[in-house]
């Protein structure tokens, strides 16, 4: 017994030491950069998550499959924020677009002309490769606080998780709604701390959060009404900002993350060893996810506007 229990410590220490060594502090948006090409490379976010490195959106009704909530996420979104109002070969930026799975369904589905940038030159090349030909999509690397597109280009600014990565969440709203047209949608998702102005963080908070913040890359995080607040008061946003908390509809994404693993065993193992490695040094972090989220220290935090 007591063999077993030493072994069960030493395995949870290795995994702890692996956890911190190899934090993901941001430093920059190249440190952004560098870690999603890395996990476009390894290849183990996608076999998991598939073509939708975000959450999903399961229905109170009914059972919903992990990958079949992302897709639905993608819908739901378009629905909610009146993007499906707009005419087929209406301009779309996809900022943040990932491997491109939004974008595709962006161009599938609607009939849209969708250009999707992300900082990963890895994400491009995949999000190429995986789009068909003739479909309306087209991927570059690009810096979502420094768009290189003129004023107006787009008939809607689509962002989903992305923000949490932007270092200046004013000028990343100031890029998608400069470039978006008088007139236009801004949809946009992303994952918010609660008011910490307001309701201070504990000491077992401040921990959780930092560990939030050191393991994925983010700067820093700020509330859904902080963000409508920054959105509401730019000179190129009509004002009307509607803002939600999507938490109940998106929290079971993390333990189905975590399931998932174990319903496709070989999508992991068929990587290589090192890959069984990775996939469990990214456990305690969903824990904390799953944890913060349902007990609204984080708020999945939804918003739309006219340009």
């Amino acid at each position: 017994m007591f063999e077993l229990l030493l072994t069960s410590f030493l395995f949870i220490l290795t995994l702890y030491i692996i956890w911190k060594i190899n934090a993901r502090k941001y430093i920059s948006s190249g440190t952004v950069a560098s870690a999603y090409d890395a996990w476009t490379q390894d290849k183990l976010l996608e076999r998991l998550w598939g073509e939708h490195i975000h959450l999903g959106f399961y229905p109170s009704e009914k059972n919903i499959d992990f990958r079949e909530a992302k897709v639905r996420f993608v819908h739901e979104l378009v629905k909610w924020s009146g993007l499906d109002k707009l005419p087929k070969g209406s301009r779309i930026l996809d900022v943040g677009c990932g491997i491109g799975g939004s974008s595709r369904i962006l161009a599938k589905y609607y009939g849209f002309n969708v250009t999707g940038i992300t900082i990963s030159p890895g994400q491009v090349k995949r999000a190429r490769e995986l789009t068909p030909t003739g479909l309306n999509c087209n991927f570059q690397v690009m810096d979502a606080l420094d768009l290189k597109f003129g004023d107006g280009s787009f008939d809607a600014i689509w962002s989903v998780e992305a923000g949490a990565h932007m270092n200046d969440k004013t000028k990343f709203a100031d890029e998608m709604l400069r470039t978006l047209r008088p007139g236009g949608y801004l949809a946009l998702a992303d994952w918010n701390s609660r008011d910490l102005r307001e309701f201070p963080p504990s000491f077992f908070e401040k921990i959780v959060l930092k560990q939030l913040l050191e393991q994925w890359v983010h700067p820093n995080f700020i509330s859904i009404n902080e963000f409508s607040t920054i959105l509401r008061t730019n000179k190129n946003s009509a004002g009307k900002v509607i803002s939600e908390n999507w938490n109940f509809y998106t929290n079971p994404s993390w333990y189905d993350s975590i399931i998932e693993g174990a319903r496709r065993p070989l999508a992991i193992l068929s990587l290589g060893p090192f890959a069984l490695i990775k996939s469990i040094r990214e456990i305690p972090t969903i824990i904390l996810m799953n944890w913060a989220f349902k007990k609204g220290l984080m708020e999945f935090g939804v918003y739309k506007c006219r340009g």
